[in-house]
C-alpha cells in the first residue's frame, strides 16, 4: 500500500467517526427537545422539556440604574425612587383545574380592593384572554405600592411558597420617583421626564449624570409571566446605580419661607413670587421658595411651585439697586453720609424724563445716608449727576467689580444672565445711567441681587451660591463642593462700613421701619419697581423686593423677599416696604427663634426671669427647665397645666372622651384632638394658647366630628 492510499484510509476513517459524533449529538438533542422529560415540581406531572421552553425568550433588553437619592443638609430624604408595580396575569400558565377553581375568587379580591369592576367582570376578563392566549392581562389601571404588592401575594395565582409556585400572576416593577415633603422645595428639586426617566428641571436636570448611574445592556430571560431575569449574573450584566445628592437645603428653612411666602401672597393676591435664605459666610441656599398663582374657575387663587424665579426670572431690581450706586460713589469718595443733597419737590425733569419720589411733598433738603434711608430717586439722581454721568464707564467697570454682570454659576440649571447695559450697547441712551442708578433699564435675577447683599454682609467678600454640598454612592464622598470666595473684595473695608450702617438705616429710620425688631438686628433696603407692560411703565403694576441680612451686628443669613404684581386697595400700600419687607421679617423671626445659635449664650448655673410655660407635655417642660434652669419642673406626667394655686395637675386624656385642651399651646392641643378624629377649627389669634373650646371636656367623641379652639 502506498502511502498515498495509507494517508486516503485513515482519512476516510477520521471522517466516518466525526460524522457519527455529529449524528448522535444531534439525535440526543432531539430526544432531550421532543422526546425526554421532566417532573415538574408544581404538580408532580411528567413533561416534555419543549413545553418548560415554550414562552421563553432570550433577548437583548436594557437593564435599568436604580436612580439615587437627594437630601437635605440634615439628611433627611427629600427625593427618591420607589417600587410601583404593574400588576397583571397571565391565564395561559395556570391548568385548567386551577384556573376554574380559583378565577371567581381572584376576581372577588380585585373588585373588593379596586372598585373599578365587578368580579363577575374581572372573571370574565381573565377567561376572554385565556381563550385568546394572551399572556398578560393588566389587572388595574393603576400601579401598586410595596405593601400593596404583599397583600396581593397572598392571593390566588399570586402566592408563592416552597410548594406552591406562582399559577400566572405578574408584578412588573417600575420605579417612580417620590418626595417625601410632598410639594416642599419641588421647583428646586426638579422632576423627571416620565417617558425617559431624565431630570426635566432642577436638581434633577442639574446632576443627571450622577443621579441617573449607567444603565447595561444584556441578555435577558423573558419567562412566559412577564418576568425578565439577567442571563447571566456577571458584573458586566449589572448596571451602576446613580450616586446620591447632599444638598444645602435645610427642611426647617424651607418650611418657614414657604409659608410665609404664601401667606402674604395670598392676602396681595400676586401672580408670583420667590423667597431665598442663604448663609452669608458659605453662600449655602439653605431655602428657595417660588409660588405662582393659578387663577381657579370660582376666580380664586391657588399657588403652586411651578417655576424657579430666584434662578431664572430676571427684572428690574428698583431701588435694591441703589445699594450699587451709593456703593460706586463711595468708592469713589464723590459721596459721604452727611453730604447734604437738595432734592426739593416729590418730581423734577432731567433731558426728556420725570423723576419721581413716593413722598407726596418731596424730601426738601437731606443728607445722602438719608437720600439712601427713603429710597430717594431724586437724591440718588442728583449724587450719580455730579460725580458719575460724565464717567460712565467708570461706573459700569464698578458694576461688574461688584459682579452684578454675570452669572453666579451656582451648581444648577437654567440660571438667568443678567442684562446690565453700558456706554458701548446699541440700546444705551443719554438717560440709561440714570434709570439705572435706581434700578430700571437692567433684568437681574433675585438670586444674583442676593449675592451682591450677601457680599456686602460678608465684609465685601463674594461668595458663589451653593446647594450641593457633597455627592456620594453607597455612603462613600466620591466629590465634595467647598465654598468659592471671590479673591477680591468687592469694595474697600471703609465703603462696606458706611454701607452696613446705610442698610441698618433703612430699618430704623427709612422705608422699613416696620419691621424693626427689638430682639435682633435687621440690616436691608426695600425695593419696587413698576412694570413695563407693552412698553410703558404701567401704575399700579409693582415688583416689590426686600434684600437684607441678620443680625446685623453679626451676619448669620442673608434673605430675599419678592413679590411680582400685588394687588391692593391703595398703590401705596404695594410698595417693598409694605409687601416684601413683611415677608422678610416672617422668615427671619422664625429663622431668629429655631437658631438657638444665634442667641446669646446663657450662663450656667443662673436662674433665669422668665417663667417656664404653665401647660404643655411634661417631657418637653422637664427638657426647657432643665436646658435654661427656668422656675419649677412638672411633678406628675403627660400633658399637664398649673392650678390657680400654682400646682400641676395631668390633663384628663380619657378614651373616648374630649380631652380638656385648655391652656395649651395650639400645636400640643391639635394632637390631643385630630388623634381622636375630630377636625379642629382655629378663631381668634394664630398663635398663643388655647383659651376656650367649643365641646366641653369630657364629652363624649361619638357622633361629634369637629371642634372649634378659641386663641387667646
Amino acid at each position: 500500500m502506498t502511502i498515498k492510499q495509507d494517508f486516503l484510509e485513515r482519512a476516510t476513517h477520521l471522517y466516518l467517526g466525526l460524522l457519527m459524533v455529529a449524528l448522535l449529538i444531534v439525535s440526543r438533542l432531539v430526544y432531550v427537545q421532543f422526546f425526554q422529560t421532566y417532573k415538574d415540581k408544581t404538580d408532580g406531572k411528567a413533561l416534555h422539556w419543549i413545553e418548560r421552553l415554550e414562552g421563553v425568550k432570550i433577548r437583548r433588553d436594557t437593564l435599568r440604574a436604580m436612580r439615587g437619592n437627594i437630601y437635605a443638609v440634615d439628611n433627611s430624604l427629600m427625593a427618591t425612587s420607589i417600587p410601583k408595580y404593574e400588576v397583571g396575569l397571565d391565564p395561559t400558565i395556570a391548568d385548567s383545574a386551577y384556573f376554574e377553581q380559583k378565577v371567581d375568587s381572584l376576581g372577588r379580591l380585585l373588585s373588593q380592593v379596586f372598585e373599578d369592576h365587578t368580579a363577575g367582570e374581572y372573571a370574565d376578563m381573565a377567561r376572554d384572554a385565556r381563550e385568546h392566549g394572551r399572556q398578560f392581562l393588566p389587572l388595574y389601571a393603576r400601579r401598586v405600592n410595596y405593601d400593596e404588592r404583599q397583600y396581593m401575594r397572598r392571593w390566588p395565582f399570586f402566592r408563592r411558597s416552597a410548594k406552591v409556585l406562582p399559577k400566572g400572576g405578574v408584578f412588573r416593577a417600575h420605579y417612580e420617583r417620590y418626595n417625601p415633603f410632598g410639594q416642599m422645595a419641588r421647583r428646586t428639586l426638579g422632576s423627571l421626564d416620565q417617558k425617559t426617566d431624565k431630570g426635566e428641571r432642577g436638581l434633577e436636570a442639574s446632576f443627571q449624570k450622577s443621579l441617573a448611574g449607567k444603565n447595561t445592556v444584556g441578555l435577558i430571560e423573558v419567562l412566559s409571566n412577564g418576568v425578565k431575569k439577567p442571563v447571566d449574573s456577571g458584573s458586566d450584566m449589572r448596571p451602576e446605580p446613580g450616586m446620591d445628592l447632599y444638598t444645602t437645603i435645610d427642611v426647617n428653612f424651607q418650611d418657614m419661607a414657604e409659608s410665609s411666602l404664601r401667606q402674604y401672597m395670598e392676602k396681595f393676591q400676586a401672580d408670583n413670587g420667590t423667597v431665598i435664605v442663604m448663609e452669608v459666610q458659605t453662600g449655602e441656599i439653605r431655602a428657595i421658595a417660588n409660588l405662582t398663582r393659578k387663577t381657579q374657575p370660582d376666580g380664586s387663587g391657588r399657588y403652586a411651585e411651578e417655576l424657579n424665579y430666584a434662578l431664572a426670572s430676571a427684572a428690574a431690581p428698583g431701588s435694591t439697586f441703589k445699594l450699587a450706586s451709593m456703593m460706586a460713589l463711595l468708592e469713589e469718595k464723590a459721596v459721604w453720609p452727611g453730604k447734604v443733597v437738595h432734592v426739593g419737590g416729590p418730581r423734577m425733569r432731567y433731558r426728556n424724563m420725570i423723576i419721581e419720589d413716593t413722598k407726596r411733598n418731596g424730601h426738601g433738603t437731606i443728607t445722602a445716608q438719608q437720600v439712601f434711608e427713603k429710597s430717594s430717586n431724586i437724591g440718588v439722581h442728583l449724587l450719580m449727576k455730579d460725580y458719575f454721568y460724565p464717567r460712565q464707564d467708570l461706573y459700569c467697570q464698578y458694576l461688574r467689580r461688584f459682579h452684578l454682570t454675570e452669572r453666579t454659576g451656582i451648581q444648577m440649571l437654567g440660571e438667568a444672565k443678567p442684562v446690565v447695559r453700558n456706554p458701548d450697547a446699541k440700546e444705551w441712551s443719554k438717560t440709561s445711567i440714570t434709570y439705572m442708578s435706581y434700578g430700571y433699564e437692567m433684568q437681574l435675577t433675585p438670586l444674583q441681587m442676593l449675592t451682591f447683599y450677601n457680599a456686602v454682609a460678608n465684609d465685601g467678600r463674594w461668595v458663589r451660591p451653593m446647594i450641593v454640598k457633597q455627592i456620594r454612592l453607597a455612603g462613600e464622598v466620591v466629590e465634595t463642593f467647598e465654598p468659592y470666595v471671590a479673591p477680591e473684595p468687592i469694595a474697600s473695608k471703609a465703603t462696606i462700613r458706611i454701607a452696613k450702617k446705610m442698610l441698618e438705616g433703612v430699618v430704623e429710620h427709612g422705608t422699613a421701619r416696620s419691621i424693626y425688631s427689638d430682639h435682633y438686628r435687621i440690616a436691608g433696603k426695600t425695593g419696587t419697581a413698576q412694570k413695563v407692560i407693552d412698553g410703558k411703565h404701567r401704575e399700579g403694576s409693582y415688583y416689590s423686593s426686600f434684600i437684607g441680612y441678620f443680625p446685623a451686628n453679626k451676619p448669620k443669613y442673608t434673605i430675599l423677599a419678592a413679590i411680582d404684581n400685588p394687588r391692593f386697595n391703595s398703590n401705596d400700600s404695594l410698595y417693598g416696604g409694605k409687601v416684601a419687607a413683611p415677608v422678610f421679617r416672617a422668615v427671619a423671626d422664625r429663622i431668629h427663634a429655631y437658631d438657638i445659635r444665634m442667641h446669646p449664650a446663657l450662663r450656667q448655673g443662673k436662674k433665669q426671669d422668665a417663667p417656664l410655660p404653665k401647660a404643655g407635655y411634661a417631657e418637653d417642660l422637664h427638657l426647657i427647665s432643665q436646658e435654661l434652669g427656668l422656675g419649677k419642673e412638672p411633678s406628675v406626667e403627660g400633658w399637664v397645666r398649673t392650678t390657680a394655686d400654682g400646682h400641676w395637675q395631668t390633663l384628663p386624656t380619657r378614651a373616648g372622651k374630649v380631652p380638656d385642651v385648655r391652656g395649651l399651646p395650639l400645636r400640643d392641643a391639635l394632637p390631643l384632638l385630630e388623634n381622636r378624629g375630630l377636625r379642629v377649627a382655629v378663631q381668634g389669634a394664630s398663635r398663643g394658647r388655647v383659651s376656650a373650646q367649643s365641646l366641653e371636656p369630657g364629652t363624649n367623641l361619638k357622633g361629634n366630628r369637629g371642634v372649634v379652639l378659641t386663641m387667646e
